[in-house]
C-alpha cells in the first residue's frame, strides 16, 4: 500500500501564524474550514463561480476552493473572521448591515471582499461599476441592489481610513 505525500504549508491568516502538515491536494477553503476551524469561509459551488469561497490572499481577492493551500504557502490570507477589529465591524460590513445588504449571508464574504478590493482600487465607483465589481458573486437573496447601496455607502468611509 502506497502512503501519500503529505506537505507543510506555513500560512499567516487573520494576523497569526499557521504551519501544518497537509495532503498536496487539500484545496485552500477546506484548509481553512476544516483544518483551522474558520467556517466563514462559505463553500458553494467548489468551481469558482459563486464567490462564496473568495478571501485575500496577500492582498487580492481569490477563490480559495480553486487554490491548493499548498499553492498559497507563505502567502498572507484574510478571511472574514479578520475582516473586523475586536468589537469594531469594518466600514463595509456596518454598510452592509445598515443598508440590508445581506439576508441568508451565504454570499456576503465573497461579497465583502469583492467589494473591499473594489474601493481600494475606486475609491468612489460608480452603480455601474459596483455591480462589475461584485459582479463574481451570486446572491440568490437580496437583488443585489442593497449590496450597491451599502458598497456606496462605505466608500466615503473607506476613502478616509486604512484596510
Amino acid at each position: 500500500m502506497k502512503t501519500r505525500e503529505m506537505v507543510t504549508v506555513h500560512l499567516r491568516v487573520n494576523g497569526v501564524e499557521y504551519e501544518r502538515i497537509v495532503e498536496p491536494r487539500l484545496l485552500l477553503s477546506d484548509f481553512l474550514r476544516d483544518t483551522l476551524g474558520l467556517t466563514g469561509t462559505h463553500v458553494g459551488c467548489e468551481h469558482g463561480i459563486c464567490g462564496a469561497c473568495t478571501v485575500m490572499l496577500d492582498g487580492q481577492t481569490v477563490r480559495s476552493c480553486l487554490i491548493f493551500a499548498a499553492q498559497a504557502d507563505g502567502a498572507e490570507v484574510t478571511t472574514i473572521e479578520g475582516l473586523a477589529e475586536v468589537g469594531k465591524l469594518h466600514p463595509l460590513q456596518e454598510a452592509f448591515w445598515e443598508h440590508h445588504g445581506l439576508q441568508c449571508g451565504f454570499c456576503t464574504p465573497g461579497m465583502l471582499f469583492s467589494a473591499l478590493e473594489l474601493l481600494r482600487d475606486n475609491p468612489q465607483p460608480t452603480d455601474r461599476e459596483i455591480r462589475e465589481g461584485i459582479g463574481g458573486n451570486i446572491c440568490r437573496c437580496t437583488g443585489y441592489q442593497h449590496i450597491v447601496e451599502a458598497v456606496k455607502a462605505a466608500a466615503p468611509h473607506m476613502a478616509r481610513g486604512p484596510k
